[in-house]
């Protein structure tokens, strides 16, 4: 099937949720949601715990497939069996928990699974040098410029720096489709603002990403196209500059439902459109 769906430029979506509904024993997760996910665009899906976030990752990796709708890559719809096959078109997806090993080198992590080799059978070994040229240059390349040995442990590193290292492994081995699932959740202000610069960089390498969070603040930071859910449900889609913090804020914890919430001061912080919300 043809997708005629195009951004303001005229390119087709890399990825595209088209009217996609999932239930799980009768219960509605996600209820006809329409996403198109663009090369070298951030796409912020915002909401609260029990949204529907969980369950959209799971649709776009392989993990879940639509009780209806469909699931279109450049175009052509797929059925994804398992989460190989969604990493098989290029669908890479970094968690909030990052999945590291802590006792292992920063370049062991950075290749597991592919590791480049030197010297013939049955003397074949792992080649350190090639790992830790290949993680190093990676992570320059994204900005992350204070991890400088690729035999420093990866239980030593940050938080921020190890959302870093995950990102750079999977752009690194081909992810055209970059999904990050709360990676500043668990994050100070100061790693959040490097992992919101990488996600950036990540972009204008051409990637496209769908950045999952529940902070207005940090998706008005770094999305470009943004879709609120609640229930399930797309209540809003917007781009870059159309709302602002508080809409977001707003639309995400209950549009009216908040608005009969709050005191009439409270009620003219949102209204204002100052970027600040006072709940």
């Amino acid at each position: 099937m043809t997708n005629t769906n195009t951004n303001s430029v005229g390119t087709a979506p890399v990825v595209e949720l088209r009217e996609v509904t999932k239930r799980f024993s009768g219960v509605t997760a996600v209820q006809d949601l329409s996403l198109s996910l663009y090369a070298g665009q951030v796409h912020c899906l915002l909401g609260e715990n029990g949204a529907g976030k969980s369950t959209v990752i799971k649709l776009l990796t392989g993990v879940e497939r639509p009780t209806s709708g469909q699931v279109l890559i450049e175009g052509d719809e797929v059925a994804f069996n398992s989460p190989r096959d969604a990493r098989d078109r290029g669908i890479a997806t970094v968690y909030q928990e990052v999945a590291t090993l802590p006792m292992m080198s920063v370049a062991r992590n950075f290749v597991l699974g592919a590791e480049p080799t030197i010297g013939r059978w049955p003397f074949r070994r792992i080649d350190d040098r090639a790992a830790e040229r290949a993680a190093l240059a990676e992570l320059e390349q994204l900005g992350i410029a204070r991890v400088r040995d690729g035999r420093q442990l990866v239980g030593t590193l940050s938080g921020g720096e190890r959302q870093a290292l995950a990102i750079g492994r999977a752009v690194h081995f081909g992810a055209r489709v970059l999904v990050l699932d709360e990676p500043t959740a668990a994050l100070g202000v100061r790693e959040s603002a490097t992992v919101l610069r990488l996600i950036q960089a990540v972009r204008d390498r051409g990637a496209a990403v769908l950045f999952i969070t529940h902070n207005a603040y940090h998706a008005h930071a770094a999305a470009d196209h943004s879709t609120v859910l609640r229930g399930g449900r797309a209540i809003a889609q917007f781009d870059r500059g159309e709302k602002s913090i508080a809409d977001v804020i707003e639309l995400m914890a209950g549009g009216a439902e908040l608005h009969a919430l709050l005191t009439d001061s409270e009620r003219n912080v949102v209204d204002d459109g100052a970027g600040t919300i006072g709940v």
